[in-house]
C-alpha cells in the first residue's frame, strides 16, 4: 500500500526565482531537514544522502519532467520507492504557489508506524516551510537551470514510475538499533527523503516505538546491592554484584 502526500506553501517570491532555486538541488540540504549530501549526476539524475538521528540512507533519482517555472518531478532508481512531482504557479503580486506531491511505499514496520503517525507529511510541509523562509530570506536565486527535460506534459508520476527500486536492499535502510531507540525514519520534500527496507543487519525491529517524539533508549539499571542467598558452587566465593532471576519460582532471586 502506497501513501501519498500534497502540500503547498506560498512564497513571496516571484516564480523564476522560487523555480531558479529549486534546480539548484545539491543545495537542498540548507532546507530540507536530515539531507547531508545531493549530488548531481547529469541533468536527469541525483544522488542522495540523508542521515537522521544516525540513520544513513543513499539512494539514486531520476528527474522525468523539468520545464522551466513550471514542475520538476521525479523518481527513484534504487534505494527507497519513491516519486512525485513539485509545481509552481504564478499567483500574481510578486507570489509563487509551490506544491509538492509525493507517493512512496513504507517498508518494514517501524516505517508503517511512522507512516500512521504521519512523520512523512510533517517532515513534508517544515521543509517546505524552510524552503520559504530560505528564498525570502535571499531574496534572489543563488543559482539557476533553465534547461528542459521530458515534455512537461507526463502529469505527476506515482510509485508505478519507481518500480526499478523496489525490492533495493542495499541502500536505505533502517536499523533495529535505531527502532529500538525510538527513532523513527522519515523525510520527504522534492525529492523525497523517504524510509527504505532495511538492509544487512540482523537486529529486530520495535514495533510502537514513539516515532513523533524521539526519546533516547533506556538502559537498565541493575542492583547490584542484593547478594545472592544460596551457596556458590563448590571453590567458588558469592559475588554479591551477581544478580540472577528467580528460576526455582520461590520468590528468591540467585
Amino acid at each position: 500500500m502506497t501513501t501519498k502526500v500534497e502540500k503547498s506553501i506560498l512564497v513571496n517570491v516571484p516564480i523564476s526565482v522560487a523555480y531558479n532555486q529549486w534546480t539548484q538541488f545539491e543545495e537542498f540540504p540548507h532546507f530540507m531537514g536530515g539531507v547531508k549530501k545531493v549530488t548531481q549526476l547529469g541533468d536527469d539524475r541525483l544522488h542522495w544522502v540523508a542521515e537522521i538521528a544516525g540513520v544513513k540512507r543513499e539512494w539514486e533519482a531520476q528527474v522525468l519532467d523539468q520545464v522551466p517555472d513550471q514542475k520538476v518531478s521525479w523518481a527513484a532508481t534504487s534505494g527507497a520507492t519513491n516519486a512525485g512531482a513539485v509545481t509552481f504557479e504564478d499567483v500574481g503580486g510578486g507570489q509563487t504557489s509551490v506544491h509538492l506531491s509525493l507517493e512512496y511505499e513504507p517498508e518494514g514496520l517501524v516505517e508503517k508506524v511512522g507512516d500512521k503517525l504521519n512523520v512523512v507529511e510533517n517532515q513534508a510541509e517544515r521543509d517546505l516551510e524552510r524552503f520559504k523562509a530560505f528564498i525570502e530570506d535571499e531574496g534572489y536565486a543563488t543559482g539557476a537551470w533553465r534547461g528542459s527535460i521530458g515534455t512537461g506534459t507526463a502529469g505527476t508520476p506515482g510509485v508505478e514510475a519507481a518500480a526499478a527500486s523496489r525490492g533495493d536492499s542495499g541502500h536505505a535502510g533502517v536499523s533495529g538499533k535505531a527502532a529500538a531507540a525510538g527513532l523513527g525514519v522519515a523525510a520527504a520534500a522534492a525529492a523525497a527523503v523517504v524510509a527504505g527496507r532495511s538492509s544487512g543487519s540482523d537486529e529486530t525491529e520495535a514495533v510502537g516505538a514513539d516515532l513523533s517524539n524521539p526519546t533516547p533508549p533506556v538502559v537498565p539499571v541493575v542492583d547490584e546491592t542484593v547478594t545472592p542467598t544460596t551457596a556458590p558452587a563448590s571453590g567458588l566465593e558469592a559475588d554479591p554484584l551477581v544478580v540472577r532471576d528467580d528460576v526455582d519460582g520461590d520468590g528468591t532471586r540467585i
